[in-house]
Order: C-alpha cells, then structure tokens, then sequence
C-alpha cells in the first residue's frame, strides 16, 4: 500500500497523485509540490489516501509544503500577469497577421514560464511570434495547439441540457465517442441534436452506453421471429429501457401485441426465412410462458374521480351528466357567468342600501360600468 494525496491544478482539471512525506493535508488547501515544470501551486482535492502499489505510478513526486500566506500572494500576483499577458500575445498576433486563436494563458508558479493555448485550422508557423513575447515579458515562452474540444473545457459554459459542461466540471479526461452509441441508444442520428458545443458528439453518450450494450444482448432484434403466449409471430419495435417488444403476431398483424422480454422465445434473430419444417407449440406450451403480473390491492378512488367517471359514462351513453352541487347553486353559478361571458347584462342586485336624505350624494350603485363614448364624440365635447 501507498499513502497518497490528490492535488488538482485547474477547476476541472485531471487529478495528480504526489507522495505527501509523512505530512497529513485535508480537503481544499493549497498546497505546493514538485513537477516537471518546476514548483507549482495546487489544491488538495484527495485527503491522505492509502490506495494499491499497482494503481499508481512510481515514482511518486513529493509535497514540497503547505501552502502559505505569501504563497497565496505570488499566486494572485501571477494571475494578473496572466491577464496582461494574454493581452499582449493578441497584440501580437494582430501584429504578425497569424490565423490563429487564442484560448487561454498560464503562468509558472515561479514566474520563469509562460505557456498559451490556441487553436487554429491547420499548422501555424509561430517563430517569430516566440521571439516577439519573450522579449516583451521576459520569460520562457511555450505555445500549444488545442482541439475544440479542450477549448470547450477551459473556456466553460452550459449545455443543452442547461448545467455547466461535464468535461469543465468532473471529467478529468475525454472518453472516445463514436455515432455507434447513438444507434445502440435509438437517438436521432441528427448530427445538431446529439452535438455539444464545441461542435463533437457529446461525451454523455458514453455514460449509459455499457447498460445498453448489456440490454441489447438480452432483448431480440426487429424482425426477428418469436414465439409469445399469444402465439408466433415478429418483433415490430423493442423498447430496451424497459425490456419489452411490440410483436405481430400471425393470426392478428394489424394489432401489435406487446410482451416482456422473459416472455418471448427467439426463434430466427433478425431478418430472414422461417426455418423449415418448423413446427409451433402447442396453445397450452405457449401460455406456460406468459408473465402473471403480482396482485396489487384495490385502492379506493376518491369521489373526484367516481364523479368523472360517471359523467364520462353518461356522456358515452347519450345522456347529460349529473349535476352536482347544493340545491343548483353551481349550476346558477355557471350559467350567470355563461350570460356575463355572451354579452348580457348582469341581474340586478336587491339588497342595495341607499343613503339618508341629509347625507352626501356619493351614492353610487354598485357594480356598474362607466361607458365610455364613442371616439369622435370624445373630440367633439373637448
């Protein structure tokens, strides 16, 4: 066994393994450790581990220290040298006319090295451009040349799903995805709709793919001949996520029967003849096969749902349906805003209560409507 920690570089970086010397580092510290690129700033994302020899590669680099207060300085220090930087390397690449793109810049926590991500359709002749920079900043300069796809990682976004990209967020590396996954899942081949942003297949695709690869092994293929408690027929359709098939069956094609898988026998996978000679099983063979679904307990319905049902009933059978309610107070409900809705005016109310003789003429009758005037005599009394 090896103790180890996990330290990560960038948000949403691979994750490194580095030998931690005795010490004992928790989740989310700075730390700075011993690279190939000299001493760099990292984030312990892998408390004190103890993982086997074979699942890592020896030899292990160590943790230097812990990080401190003026370790953090020179970090944020360096980021703003990052900013002018990136700056000045698009000011040069104007200046040299080069058909390029760039993506993102990265500063050595020691300050010596620089190193710029781009992208570009093809090769790109940047000698001159390496020269230029580090004459202005004074430091080793490295450019490289990315793929969409890593570009997509460092510069983040949303999907179309609407949460953040999972190669920016969790994934530490690229899995290989090809329009195969997208058959075997029965998604539109449709290059816009199973695309990401950068323009590839989508790495979701790979996640569920070993599930419906292990699906498919056990659900027969369309077209294939089967034999179903219902009698023989072909496989119509297959619904992998749920195990079950749409069949026609010989003695009624035009209605699809549909079954589970356990209750089918493949005869002939996928197109093809009818094997010769073949004779079916018997009725009572056949319907050994057929899944008896487990008892469930009647559940009361709720009145809601017996008054639907019975006013569904009485439709069908050409009657009106029930009417519900106390003494027809729904009923007069409706049709009063039934007339409201057709243009008719409101009944009028009784119970208005008029004012003394020695009060103010405030009195207004309730629920009436201003009317407004026509549109040509509102400009003739003005």
């Amino acid at each position: 066994m090896t103790e180890i920690i996990g330290v990560r570089f960038r948000s949403g970086g691979k994750q490194y393994y580095f030998d931690p010397s005795g010490a004992e580092f928790q989740t989310g510290q700075g730390v700075i450790v011993d690279t190939s690129r000299g001493l760099e700033y990292g984030i312990c994302v892998l408390k004190n581990t103890q993982v086997e020899d074979e699942n890592v590669v020896q030899p292990l680099r160590p943790v230097v220290r812990l990080a401190g207060p003026e370790d953090e300085k020179i970090v944020e220090r360096n980021q703003e040298r990052e900013k002018r930087a990136f700056q000045i390397c698009q000011e040069k690449i104007a200046a040299h006319g080069l058909e390029m793109k760039l993506v993102d810049c990265e500063c050595s926590f020691e300050g010596n090295k620089i190193l710029f991500f781009f992208t570009a359709e093809g090769r790109v002749d940047f000698r001159a451009l390496v020269k230029d920079l580090a004459g202005t900043l004074h430091a080793r300069i490295e450019l490289r040349q990315i793929g969409v796809r890593d570009e997509a990682k460092m510069l983040g976004g949303l999907g179309i799903c609407g949460r953040p990209f999972c190669c920016g967020s969790f994934l530490e590396e690229f899995q290989p995805v090809s329009i195969k996954m997208a058959k075997t899942q029965n998604l539109s081949l449709n290059p816009t709709k199973i695309s990401g942003t950068c323009g590839r297949l989508m790495c979701c695709l790979k996640y569920e793919q070993e599930a419906y690869e292990d699906l498919v092994k056990h659900t027969p293929k369309v077209e294939s001949f089967v034999e179903t408690p219902d009698g023989v027929g072909t496989v119509s359709s297959v619904n992998l996520l749920r195990q079950q098939v749409q069949v026609r069956l010989d003695d009624a094609p035009e209605t699809p029967q549909c079954y589970h898988n356990c209750e089918i026998c493949v005869v002939r996978s996928g197109k093809g003849k009818r094997p010769e000679g073949y004779v079916p099983p018997s009725r009572e063979e056949l319907e050994k096969r057929r899944k008896i679904p487990e008892p469930t307990e009647a559940v009361e319905s709720p009145t809601s749902t017996n008054s639907l049902a019975a006013a569904l009933e009485a439709v069908f059978q050409g009657s009106p349906p029930p009417q519900y309610g106390e003494q027809g107070e729904n009923s007069e409900g409706r049709s009063q805003n039934r007339r409201r809705r057709r243009g008719f005016p409101r009944p009028k109310q009784q119970s208005q209560e008029k004012p003394e003789n020695g009060a103010k003429n405030n009195y207004r009758p309730q629920n009436r409507r201003r009317r407004r005037p026509p549109r040509g005599k509102e400009n003739q009394g003005e």
